[in-house]
């Protein structure tokens, strides 16, 4: 008997295993090929806007995936900085080989963790609950919770032009018959999309043709624990390039052979990162889109061709490769494809993310309807710890959306659904100012220091970081300048109005133009890493906005904390519309806060409600 077993070793499934493990569980990792566990079928980068902060949100928690990336880059880029702290994010550019190399070696290694190698065809069952899983030889794992997370291979089909071949990503073999158990035990299922592009050999181009995307120079990490960094001049670099009128032409004159277009694609595909035919049909008036060329691995001889993902025959795609500047007399090493797949109505989970259909089954990543590895391992690793506290018989942990990147996922899926792949984007965070790539520990560290991820010795470091963070602010409070001080200097030389008045040294931080660093040859010096002066000067310099978000905050505080139970019956709410009920049926909200956010429920419905649980339950 295990205290959890996981399915699947992708990204979710590496996160909740690990996170398992960690806190003192009995697990088991069951993956139908180890040798491909944490590998990256589509691109080899991790982070990007509102991604990059949900991996610093999964370090900050005593996750994977960040000490990892940090271990693997071949380049690390601060993307946003000419624009505010709550959109900027980081991005690396992973090794292909290098990555799921490291995983490997990280879950074999783990105490608790046992890995088999085989399909899970079916769930144990019994009345409303599961108690583990069955493989296609027929034998049975039985398990006090069950975390499944099947990426895209639930019934995966791969389409080119005009062809559908059952297959899972980069040729694995697909799980044929689990969906189908899922959707008897009462699961409704959906059919999902998403592809990749092709790959290139990385000197068949002409690089004089493109723009070079370097890395950023300053010493950037995922994970808080990070001491090493690779100078920028040691990062592998990226291009830019840009689709053609001749790309374009191309592409519309042959939409009937296009798996997309042609009809052969059930699945609906991702909104945010649509295929190139796609784009082509969707912004017509655009002449043409950025496509960026990263390399996939130091050992590797391929080129990854971002923003180029189709589903075109392989003659076409030939054409539109090699329209592309620079890349006019390449050679593909391997076509595009798109792949279509079984997943789950992420309504039927609450917020921990076990099921309503299953007591003691969780599901974690694309099997949610969620694209992308970050999102995936943000579940996996909240999948992993709740199933933890379930076994323990303890509350589960659920991050609020003013809390977590993570938070605002769960919560989008569980109570708005999602009938296309969902990908995280800073808009979807209406607190994202709070939800920053800078904070994430102070945010976090504490859920993982109480969940049993975050060791004692590394939390009292976070706490020691954040004495030393905020010293320095009520110390530059203490030092004061005078319109003689040969700081006006500098703020000449910053384009800043020089001083008229004695001001103090965190009023003059809190001018646009400046940042900690630049007071560094007018102060004593105090030691910090590069990463608290910066946190220093966002404190400061957007301490009025936070304030600002943070009231925003504890205006719906009570409603988000208002709790509803489980089992009220809406047909006994008396004055509630037929829409809201039918709803609030569906979704059946753990509080007050979550109902609001369910699409056609109005104000009034929420005021009945409320006269509803206050009759029945009081205050």
């Amino acid at each position: 008997m295990y205290d959890i077993i996981v399915v699947g070793a992708g990204h979710a499934g590496i996160e909740a295993c690990l996170a398992g493990a960690r806190t003192g569980n009995k697990t088991l990792l069951i993956t139908s090929n180890f040798s491909n566990a944490g590998s990256m079928p589509c691109n080899t980068s991790i982070g990007g806007p509102a991604k990059g902060i949900i991996v610093r949100e999964i370090d900050a928690l005593g996750g994977q995936m960040g000490k990892t990336t940090d271990a693997t880059y071949l380049q690390m880029k601060m993307l946003n900085t000419a624009k505010g702290p709550g959109v900027q994010s980081l991005r690396a550019q992973a090794d292909k080989k290098a990555y799921p190399r490291y995983m490997q070696k990280v879950l074999k290694e783990q105490e608790n963790l046992d890995i088999v190698e085989a399909m899970v065809e079916d769930l144990i069952v019994e009345g409303d609950e599961c108690k583990g899983v069955i493989l296609a030889d027929g034998t049975r794992y039985e398990s006090r919770t069950t975390i499944l997370t099947t990426g895209t291979y639930l019934k995966a089909e791969v389409l080119v032009g005009h062809s559908k071949t059952p297959s899972g990503p980069d040729k694995q073999k697909e799980s044929l018959y689990l969906s189908s158990k899922l959707k008897d035990y009462g699961f409704r299922i959906q059919r999902l999309k998403t592809g990749t592009p092709p790959r290139v050999e990385i000197n068949s181009i002409d690089y004089s043709k493109t723009t070079v995307q370097p890395g950023t120079d300053a010493k950037l990490s995922f994970s808080y624990e990070t001491t090493h960094f690779t100078p920028v001049e040691d990062q592998t670099v990226c291009y830019l390039t840009y689709t053609t009128a001749e790309t374009h032409k191309l592409i519309r004159d042959n939409l009937d052979k296009c798996a997309m277009f042609s009809g052969l694609i059930k699945g609906i595909g991702p909104r945010y990162c649509p295929s190139i035919e796609d784009k082509v049909v969707k912004f017509a008036d655009k002449e043409r889109h950025q496509i960026f060329l990263e390399p996939e691995s130091k050992e590797m001889n391929t080129i990854y061709v971002q923003g180029f993902s189709t589903s075109m025959p392989h003659d076409i795609q030939e054409k539109m490769v090699h329209s592309l500047p620079g890349l006019e007399n390449c050679t593909i090493l391997k076509y595009a494809y798109a792949i279509e797949y079984d997943a789950i109505d992420p309504l039927q989970l609450w917020p921990s993310l076990e099921t309503k259909v299953l007591k003691n089954l969780f599901t974690a990543g694309q099997i949610n309807g969620t694209s992308g590895y970050e999102e995936a391992a943000g579940q996996g690793l909240i999948a992993g710890i709740n199933a933890s506290k379930k076994v323990k018989g303890n509350k589960p942990l659920i991050l609020k959306r003013d809390e977590a990147y993570i938070g605002v996922l769960i919560d989008d899926l569980v109570t708005k659904g999602t009938k296309e792949p969902y990908r995280m984007l800073t808009s979807r965070a209406e607190y994202r100012l709070l939800l920053r790539h800078d904070n994430a520990d102070e945010r976090l560290r504490k859920y993982g220091h109480d969940a049993g991820l975050v060791n004692d010795e590394v939390y009292s470091l976070y706490l020691d970081k954040m004495n030393r963070i905020h010293a320095e602010i009520e110390r530059l409070d203490t030092i004061h300048f005078s319109p003689k001080s040969e700081i006006n200097d500098l703020l000449e030389e910053k384009g800043s109005t020089r001083l008229k008045e004695g001001v103090t040294a965190r009023a003059i931080l809190q001018r646009p133009e400046l940042v900690y660093e630049d007071l560094l040859p007018y102060i004593e010096h105090v030691d910090l890493t590069e990463e608290e002066m910066r946190r220093v000067t966002i404190l400061i310099k957007y301490k009025g906005y936070i304030e600002k978000t943070l009231r925003q905050v504890e205006k719906v505080k009570n409603m988000e904390e208002k709790q509803i139970p489980a089992d009220l019956d809406y047909d006994d709410v008396l004055n509630l519309s037929l829409e809201a009920r039918q709803k609030l049926k569906k979704v059946r909200p753990v509080t007050i806060g979550q109902a609001t956010r369910i699409s056609g429920i109005n104000p009034a419905d929420i005021s009945v409600l409320l006269i509803h649980l206050k009759t029945q339950y009081g205050d």
